[in-house]
């Protein structure tokens, strides 16, 4: 579903005009009652300057846990993290289809962890502040959900909402994360697209956001990480030092990156010495490196972007290679020493 490409003819004013007599409906009903926002945000009211809300739905748009772990390391670096508006997650989550843990002690249940969408007041490293929308990915109701997002665009006069996500590549983890850029203003783009004609793609509740925020005059971007399709069920750390950078250029933040990179280190490590022991491994991802090196320098010569007689390694292939690498990491054994992912 990640290969079927259309040409860019026409077929899109119907789609225009439709969201623009949505609109015009939507502009008639009163604000959103699927979100409570706090009346009075000090920080936020006494702040001048540009306002940028970044946004990570768990769900879809998540391989190698890249955008959440990066979600948890802005809260984690923030000196606090006050919620300033909370979605109401019993109109948008399917708790049969995602269903909280909750914790059963002997002979009674405790610790229900219960999903929460919220928005949060953060501050950089030198104590600009900044929005993050974080949480369970809506399972229904996109369409209220954005337009509750707006109503809190408008409340705390954001000038960018930033999207982070990720998916699985056919790419190699030796060479540099690549990612691609969207936006709904093609003023906001700084890189040239790397992809060619349209692709057609299963939606999410960010993307529909994105669109949205475009049809009500709203700017937003956002920032996809390639993951080695070999390493999606693993934490890949190195991801999310590569999206918060990303947040760091759009948003004119710093944000305190050292403990990040030390973990994306250390998965790098672990991989590494994985590779060292299997040689039939490292033979496949070596094979994977020759496919890029390949297309990189078709790239840059404008030349033919398919390498002659390298055929490109499956997921299939390297997951199942990578499954004892997984359960080694998963399981932690009777060894102290190997170290903790």
């Amino acid at each position: 579903m990640w290969n079927i490409f259309r040409s860019r003819d026409g077929g899109r004013e119907p789609d225009r005009e439709a969201a623009q007599i949505d609109r015009t409906r939507e502009d008639r009903v009163a604000k959103s009652k699927l979100v409570h926002i706090v009346d009075s945000v000090p920080a936020l009211d006494d702040h001048e300057g540009p306002l940028v809300m970044v946004q990570v739905l768990d769900g879809f748009l998540d391989a190698g846990n890249a955008s959440v772990r990066a979600a948890q390391h802005m809260v984690e670096a923030s000196v606090s993290a006050p919620v300033v508006a909370t979605f109401d997650v019993d109109a948008f989550h399917d708790y049969r289809a995602r269903r909280p843990p909750v914790t059963f002690a002997r002979d009674h249940y405790e610790d229900y962890e219960a999903p929460r969408l919220v928005v949060r007041l953060l501050r950089d490293t030198g104590g600009t502040p900044y929005l993050l929308l974080h949480g369970p990915e809506p399972d229904n109701r996109w369409e209220a959900f954005a337009r509750a997002v707006r109503d809190v665009v408008e409340r705390f006069e954001v000038d960018t909402v930033i999207s982070l996500g990720s998916v699985p590549m056919a790419v190699p983890h030796t060479r540099p994360m690549t990612l691609t850029h969207h936006a709904n203003n093609p003023d906001l783009l700084t890189v040239e697209s790397p992809w060619n004609g349209e692709l057609r793609v299963p939606s999410s509740a960010q993307v529909l956001v994105e669109l949205r925020l475009g049809d009500w005059g709203r700017d937003a971007v956002g920032f996809v990480a390639h993951i080695p399709h070999y390493l999606a069920q693993l934490d890949y750390p190195h991801a999310s030092v590569a999206l918060l950078e990303q947040v760091e250029l759009a948003g004119r933040l710093t944000i305190d990156l050292t403990t990040l990179r030390q973990e994306a280190a250390t998965r790098d490590a672990e991989i590494a010495g994985y590779l060292e022991e299997n040689a039939e491994v490292a033979e496949v991802v070596h094979a994977l490196e020759r496919q890029y090196d390949a297309f990189q320098r078709a790239e840059d010569e404008g030349s033919n972007l398919l390498a002659p007689n390298q055929p490109l390694p499956t997921g299939e292939e390297l997951g199942r290679e990578f499954e004892r690498f997984l359960a080694g990491l998963d399981d932690d054994g009777d060894d102290p020493e190997r170290p903790t992912p």
